[in-house]
């Protein structure tokens, strides 16, 4: 079982909630949290605030942590980015605020089934649709990342365990070079599929 986009059935008020008006909540909360996060002190109030989301959405604290994993090493590698060209209140405010988000979307993820977002993403696109966006393909194309994202994530935790099994060390030919020819055929695959069934 993948770990990202796991939706868990639930009876909470946020299971209950429009998959629309919980992507636009989404999106409004990141974006308030960038702007009004700018100090250790808010951080850790934005953070008593995510976690009482997530308690209303009684998620497990071990299901969301092991959403946020995969993300640890883009956090920490940010973090040391931040260090060297700022400082570590700035560190801790930067990648804090990250998490966060990803804390978010994990619940909106959680308890949101994926045809539920890409209809509420389908209908907000409808007025596109008057000046030529081809609104169907592209919520087709936000169906296959959604699904392209899990799939990711399962093969670098395959790659990851085979490295680990043949006792090398870590190295971007070892690691990466594998999770991108699989990246490349996975496109493949869905393209191929796509012409199958006559679709451009």
């Amino acid at each position: 079982m993948t770990v990202l986009g796991v939706y868990q059935p639930g009876s909470s008020l946020l299971h209950r909630m429009p998959a629309g008006v919980k992507l636009l909540a989404l999106g409004a909360v990141i974006a308030v949290m960038s702007v009004l996060v700018d100090s250790p002190t808010r951080l850790g109030v934005a953070a008593v605030g995510v976690v009482a989301i997530i308690a209303v959405a009684r998620l497990g604290a071990r299901s969301v942590v092991t959403q946020l994993r995969p993300v640890l090493w883009v956090v920490l590698f940010i973090f040391g980015f931040q260090l060297l060209f700022t400082d570590w209140h700035r560190a801790l405010v930067v990648c804090g605020t990250l998490l966060l988000s990803v804390a978010l979307a994990a619940v909106v993820t959680s308890t949101t089934r994926t045809t539920d977002m890409l209809a509420a993403m389908t209908r907000g696109m409808r007025p596109l649709a008057r000046v030529g966006v081809p609104v169907e393909q592209v919520a087709m194309a936000l169906a296959l990342a959604i699904r392209s994202i899990p799939l990711m994530i399962e093969t670098v935790r395959q790659v990851e365990e085979a490295r680990r099994a043949r006792g090398l060390r870590f190295s971007p030919r070892i690691v990466v070079t594998p999770v991108v020819v699989n990246a490349l055929r996975t496109a493949d695959g869905f393209a191929e599929a796509l012409s199958a069934r006559g679709l451009d």
